[in-house]
């Protein structure tokens, strides 16, 4: 791979020159102020991050979470691209294409998050769950859906992705002037594409982080076929995801952990001991990283601080950020090579300083916020509104653009589904075989949910079950 290709200004629909040449901006800041003048982006505050529906103005949204991801996408692609120069590790990475990775960067930590579901990742774990129970039960013309649909078609729905997702909405579900979405960069696209495999192409025991999980869905081959012949990536990572999902990493372990303390599920004392307990043997950085959280809690203590706990913890959060983007520059440097011919297939903290850390962050925060009674409990009751919300728009959907006549209440239910992702499906489905478009069919369904922010499910829920 080369940096030539990589950065890839076109777009899957080519875009008309300025006849007046009066718009001096590049390519990629055009990206960005599509993205951030777009519902898609702005429904982003109303979906969770850890904590559903919560109505504090200090814990984190998708949309909060993103822009800081963004903030460190951006800091990383100018650290990588100043090393890249200076040690001259390309002869044609130039202050050019520096600006143009640290846009890109900025722009995909914008929209990482942006086909993820209500709810956080249970959302994605109760679409999946719901599609692997019912797939056998419903049917359509008297056959069973797993016997109508295709395995990869099945395993689209079963494996449900938020980052598959992502691609989908910007790439063809925002409805800005036709069915190419947003109509981004390809360079853009790539990079928010962190696994490029099918769902048929997921192998979690690969030891290769690329197949961990689908990077895009059956209906949308095509759209990543182009963006991967475009990039010259051919199967492998965009060089740019790696620093992608580095940011998205240091973002959401540091941010667990002081939204945790803010919402009284951790302490500082607590967080202390496990920091010891977790990273117990360990020398150089980490063992200093906690020696700093404990000077910052005295300094607390000395001046006074009404609320020591939150003054260092928050003060200690940008000091590990900046450690962990200092490591993540290392990782990418160090298997430079490695990752532009893709033959690098773990995260930027492996083998660094910063991996106990990150690791002990993580196993902090499931511990004390995502295993609290408060996330399960809201959990359950968003599993109630996932499954009544996919029974009846899946039940309606089956036999839509059929010649099999729809009931008053699934015609009522089409109707609520939203007029531009209608439109995609009529786009779409022309010509389609009839599995084909069933499948389209059940997609439009986890498009409209998936698009949903939490709120409005909640919403949506209580008004067709009369709960006013």
């Amino acid at each position: 791979m080369d940096w030539n290709t990589l950065l890839c200004q076109d777009r899957i629909r080519p875009v008309k020159k300025n006849k007046y040449g009066n718009d001096l901006r590049t390519e990629y800041e055009k990206d960005y102020h599509r993205i951030i003048g777009s519902a898609s982006f702005r429904r982003l505050q109303d979906k969770t991050q850890v904590f559903p529906l919560d109505r504090s103005d200090f814990v984190r949204t998708r949309l909060t979470h993103s822009l800081e991801v963004s903030s460190f996408g951006k800091s990383l692609g100018q650290n990588i691209s100043e090393k890249i120069i200076r040690q001259r590790l390309d002869p044609d990475f130039d202050s050019e294409k520096k600006a143009a990775v640290c846009d890109i960067l900025q722009c995909a930590g914008l929209i990482h998050d942006i086909g993820n579901p209500p709810f956080g990742h249970f959302g994605e774990t109760a679409i999946q769950d719901w599609f692997k129970k019912h797939l056998t039960r419903l049917n359509f013309r008297g056959i069973p859906l797993n016997s109508v649909l295709t395995r990869q078609m099945q395993e689209d729905l079963c494996c449900f992705e938020g980052n598959a997702q992502a691609l989908r909405v910007v790439a063809r579900l925002h409805y800005l002037v036709d069915e190419n979405g947003m109509n981004l960069t390809k360079a853009l696209l790539g990079t928010i594409i962190k696994y490029p495999v099918s769902s048929l192409g997921i192998n979690k025991k690969s030891g290769n982080i690329k197949s961990k999980k689908m990077g895009y869905f059956y209906a949308d081959r095509e759209i990543f076929e182009d963006i991967q012949h475009s990039n010259g990536t051919f199967g492998c990572r965009h060089p740019l995801t790696f620093l992608l999902e580095a940011a998205d990493d240091i973002a959401y372990r540091t941010a667990d952990i002081e939204d945790a303390l803010k919402k009284g599920l951790l302490s500082y004392h607590t967080l202390l001991k496990e920091l010891n307990t977790c990273l117990a043997g360990t020398e150089g950085v980490c063992s200093q990283m906690i020696e700093w959280l404990e000077k910052r809690y005295q300094k607390a203590v000395d001046i006074g601080d009404e609320k020591p706990d939150i003054y260092a913890v928050q003060n200690w959060v940008v000091t590990v950020q900046g450690q962990m983007i200092s490591c993540a520059t290392a990782g990418f440097i160090d298997h430079y090579q490695e990752i532009m011919d893709g033959s690098y297939g773990r995260d930027l903290f492996s083998g660094t300083y910063g991996a106990p850390m990150m690791k002990a962050l993580g196993d902090i925060a499931y511990k004390y916020a995502f295993c609290s009674k408060p996330i399960f409990k809201l959990e359950i009751g968003a599993d109630v509104i996932f499954n009544f919300l996919l029974k009846y728009f899946v039940n309606a959907v089956i036999n839509y653009d059929t010649e099999i006549a729809l009931t008053a209440v699934q015609q009522k239910m089409m109707s609520l589904i939203s007029d531009n992702y209608l439109r995609i499906y009529t786009i779409t489905a022309r010509d389609k075989t009839a599995e084909e478009k069933l499948y389209l069919r059940l997609l439009l369904v986890t498009d409209y949910i998936s698009g949903m922010t939490d709120s409005y499910a909640k919403r949506l829920y209580q008004e067709l079950n009369g709960i006013l």
